[in-house]
């Protein structure tokens, strides 16, 4: 291979680079240009930076709050609670540890004058116009009262009462079909002296007559009977007002003398009850 003058640059050829000088001009041009890009990239970046930090403000403030959609609270939204009173203002209720005293029993009171202080006449111990007992029924004819205990009655009866102690003797009468029965109630101190006068009992209680009834078993046979209640001793004495005389296998007047001595023992109990009531009233309103 052969090479011309010059070697392999020489005419016809590639020439190698020559060297020049550079353009500092525009080199200094294009660096400018690129600071300012930087500057620009920079100040957006800033920017857009700050943007987002005040979005994330603005959510935070927003929701500050404000339910999320699941309904919840957002954590530094939650309300402040309410004060609570440190009592109750309902007060709490007390109890006294003093029990109340025990009702009064109907009993204690009439057997005792001490306490079985109602007014007490032949009126207010029978004052119905009628004693009933089932479907029987009587008819009160005639009622009286008397200290004088021994003077409304006949036979042995007077002394047994005087004797115990008898401070009042009630009587009343009550009639049906023909048949009549007084009852004679007999007024104690105490439950121990009715007893005495009951079981001493000897015939008979007067019959009381009025109100239409005639005089009646004061001479001829009768029947009688004796019971008590507390400080009471009551005596019955029945028989027909034709004068017809009882005898012993006779049930209208033994039937007419035990129905009229249960509605005395009842009236007799209803003054307990009253008396009882009563007290028991008067021991409420004084604990209130």
């Amino acid at each position: 291979m052969s090479f011309g003058q010059g070697g392999p640059y020489g005419p016809g050829g590639s020439q190698a680079p020559q060297p020049s000088t550079p353009d500092w001009a525009a080199l200094a041009d294009q660096s400018a240009a690129r600071n300012r890009r930087r500057k620009l990239l920079f100040i957006g970046g800033g920017a857009l930076a700050t943007a987002a930090v005040a979005a994330i403000v603005a959510t935070a403030v927003v929701s500050s709050g404000h339910k999320d959609n699941g309904g919840g609270d957002s954590a530094g939204g939650l309300p402040t609670p309410p004060d609570l009173p440190s009592e109750s203002a309902t007060p709490e209720p007390t109890f006294s540890n003093v029990a109340p005293p025990a009702p009064p029993k109907p009993l204690d009171i009439i057997s005792s004058a001490r306490r079985d202080k109602a007014p007490l006449s032949a009126g207010s111990l029978f004052p119905d116009k009628r004693a009933t007992k089932d479907d029987r029924s009587y008819t009160k004819a005639a009622s009286a009262s008397t200290t004088s205990c021994s003077a409304a009655t006949q036979g042995a009866l007077g002394p047994v009462l005087v004797n115990n102690g008898c401070r009042k003797l009630l009587r009343a009468t009550f009639t049906r079909d023909g048949v009549a029965v007084t009852i004679g109630v007999a007024v104690f101190d105490g439950k121990a002296a009715a007893e005495k006068a009951k079981d001493g009992y000897k015939p008979n209680i007067a019959s009381l007559s009025g109100g239409g009834v005639p005089t009646f078993c004061r001479r001829t046979a009768c029947q009688s009977s004796a019971n008590a209640i507390g400080r009471y001793a009551y005596f019955t004495i029945s028989g027909y007002t034709s004068g017809k005389a009882v005898t012993s296998s006779d049930t209208a007047t033994l039937q007419a003398g035990r129905d009229v001595a249960d509605y005395t023992f009842r009236r007799i109990l209803a003054r307990g009850n009253a008396q009882a009531s009563a007290e028991a009233a008067s021991a409420a309103s004084a604990t209130n």
